[in-house]
């Protein structure tokens, strides 16, 4: 028996400094999400360009979009389950893989029914990639300012839209639309240093009992970090746990965990409903409903991803001083706000649209970003794969059926201020969860806000 004990791997991790390492840990998931979230959304940025080749009827468009969520979340199931069983790191390579092959063969397709089957292959692949990478910052980050080290990675996905869009200005024109695909693929160079620096997570080794691997992961990560000056360890007033097998999913509603499923899954749908269905039809609305040009309606489009970008480099910083909670109900309120005003407006500009487009999609990103902080950490490490997984599934659930419901309003009024008006009362919704149901985990140790 190895001499050990869990909350010894626990006191380890707890008493690391942030250093290089680090940073080369969030450098190497962050590119990989990166490209992720680019793959997710490089779809609308092209999407003008198939209407014009492939001669697409919204109906058309519609299923395009939702196809790649559907993938997302069939992917988000299986890696989920996957990466409590047979561990983070081996899970997100398996993910990363997917997700490269399937965008290159995306950029090769050459007909509308060929994209839709490659579209959705990758999008398995997507599907996984985000919610383990996520999930192996989160256990490696000490409770002290956890809001802000994951989140300094998270926020990397709304470079990821911002470059998407602005790139496609580029690239489309010069290079020709496969490029937009072909560029997702960089991933799969990471892997080559993910493999040679990165052990798998020690939390989750504890908790399978692999006490012996989960300490050579962890003395691994402490000659990076501290050289041959390794400092003693205390297991004072830490949480112990037993170690024990991976969760089945009936444990993700047994006792105080019911409660925070049914919250954060409502939370991620309307979220990514919102987020998505903004991000997604925004170039593909100014095409068809406002009659732009296309290269006008991706610089309009790429507003939003501008705003994002503006408001992820300040939400790493308030995180953990104002907590999940409060920084949820101001994404919720700024989104509902925002798509209120310009609902209620009668024939508003293109222009007019734009800028409250871009403060809607800012407030929801920032709900998205930060469920990516808050879904880890209201479960314990022998769930917690599987429950950001599948609270993320319900999220791309939620995005795929959105594509479909704007492509059947906008055939019907050929408007956008339905639309609009749906994704205020999401919203709004959203902030009433939250302030109702939502706990509060910052500051805390992972073991103690879910024992």
């Amino acid at each position: 028996m190895s001499s050990i004990s869990p909350a010894e791997i626990i006191a380890r991790i707890e008493r690391l400094p942030i250093s290089r390492w680090h940073n080369e840990l969030r450098f190497l998931f962050g590119g990989c999400t990166f490209f992720t979230a680019y793959d997710i959304v490089v779809i609308a940025f092209v999407m003008p360009t198939f209407v014009e080749l492939w001669h697409l009827t919204p109906q058309d468009i519609g299923a395009l979009l939702a196809v790649g969520f559907a993938g997302q979340f069939v992917g988000a199931g299986i890696f989920g389950w996957a990466g409590e069983r047979f561990g983070r790191l081996g899970t997100l390579k398996a993910a990363v893989i997917t997700l490269s092959v399937f965008g290159v063969a995306c950029g090769f397709a050459r007909s509308y029914d060929a994209l839709l089957v490659f579209r959705f292959l990758q999008g398995v692949g997507l599907g996984g990639e985000v919610p383990i990478a996520a999930i192996y910052i989160n256990e490696l980050a000490k409770a002290h300012r956890r809001g802000r080290f994951v989140l300094l990675y998270v926020n990397i996905v709304a470079f990821a839209f911002f470059a998407a869009s602005y790139g496609s200005i580029w690239i489309i024109p010069h290079l020709g639309w496969p490029w937009m695909f072909y560029l997702g693929a960089f991933p799969i160079v990471l892997l080559v240093f993910i493999a040679r620096d990165v052990p798998e997570s020690p939390r989750w080794l504890a908790r399978r009992n692999h006490l012996d691997q989960a300490d050579a992961a962890m003395s691994a990560i402490e000659r990076r970090v501290y050289g041959a000056n390794v400092p003693p360890v205390s297991t004072a007033g830490l949480a112990v746990y037993v170690p024990d097998e991976p969760a089945k999913f009936a444990d993700l509603f047994g006792g105080i965990y019911r409660g925070r499923t049914f919250t954060v899954w409502c939370l991620w749908a309307i979220a990514l409903f919102t987020t998505y269905g903004l991000i997604s039809w925004m170039p593909s609305i100014f095409r068809t409903v406002y009659h732009l040009s296309v290269e006008k309606s991706l610089r309009y489009a790429a507003v939003a991803n501008a705003a994002t970008c503006a408001q992820a480099f300040v939400t790493p910083f308030l995180i953990d001083r104002l907590g999940r909670r409060t920084m949820a109900v101001v994404g919720f309120s700024l989104s509902a706000a925002a798509l209120l005003a310009v609902s209620a407006i009668a024939g508003a500009s293109a222009e007019l649209v734009m800028v409250m487009a871009a403060l809607g999609s800012m407030g929801a990103g920032m709900v998205d970003q930060l469920l990516w902080v808050y879904t880890p950490e209201i479960y314990p490490t022998r769930m917690r794969s599987m429950g950001a997984a599948y609270a993320s599934a319900w999220g791309r659930l939620a995005s795929l059926f959105t594509p479909l419901l704007i492509g059947a309003i906008l055939a019907v009024t050929h408007s956008a201020v339905t639309i609009f008006y749906l994704f205020a009362g999401a919203s709004i919704a959203g902030a009433c969860i939250v302030l109702l149901f939502a706990i509060e985990p910052a500051g805390r140790l992972l073991e103690e806000v879910s024992p």
